[in-house]
Order: structure tokens, then C-alpha cells, then sequence
């Protein structure tokens, strides 16, 4: 699941990466072109409602290319995304 919430008015946005908090087993990260492709920089944390999350502020016009990575070297992605292509998952810019 992703939510993205900000205005057109804003200069950035905030983007939550959540996923039920048991699947899959074991810590989580999310991985993109906003934190140099990175693993452990952004885990998903579990919350009380049943999921692990990750919210992440980004200039509102900022395409992002991303993937999940599980503990055990897994990498998977969203298909809430924009679209997803042979390396990531992309979320557009909002139109102005």
C-alpha cells in the first residue's frame, strides 16, 4: 500500500510504504533513488493497525524509483506504484 498526502500547493509530499506486518516475515526496508538505493536506511516499522510502515518527505515534484528488500536478500515491489518496470517501482510527479 502506499499513501501520498500533500497539496498541489505544497513544495513536498509525504509517502507512507506499508505492507501487512507479516508478510513478509522479518525486517523490511524500503529502497530508492531517496536514499542512494540504500538498505536499512528506511525499515518498516510495525504499527498497531496490522501493517509495517515507512514515511519518507520528498520535493513534491520528485519521481520515485523504488523496491523493497526482506531480510533474507528478497527484493519485491509495490503494485500500488504509478507503474512498475524491470527494476523498480515509479511513482510520478503529481500533475500541476
Amino acid at each position: 500500500m502506499l499513501k501520498l498526502t500533500g497539496s498541489r500547493k505544497s513544495t513536498t509530499r509525504k509517502i507512507t510504504f506499508a505492507l501487512p506486518s507479516d508478510h513478509p516475515a522479518g525486517k523490511v526496508s524500503v529502497v530508492g533513488n531517496f536514499n542512494d538505493w540504500t538498505p536499512g536506511t528506511d525499515l518498516l516499522k510495525k504499527r498497531s493497525n496490522g501493517t509495517m510502515s515507512a514515511t519518507v518527505t520528498l520535493p513534491s515534484d520528485y519521481i520515485v524509483a523504488f523496491r523493497y528488500l526482506g531480510e533474507n536478500g528478497q527484493w519485491f515491489d509495490d503494485q500500488d506504484a504509478d507503474f512498475v518496470d524491470a527494476g523498480a517501482s515509479v511513482i510520478l510527479a503529481p500533475a500541476k
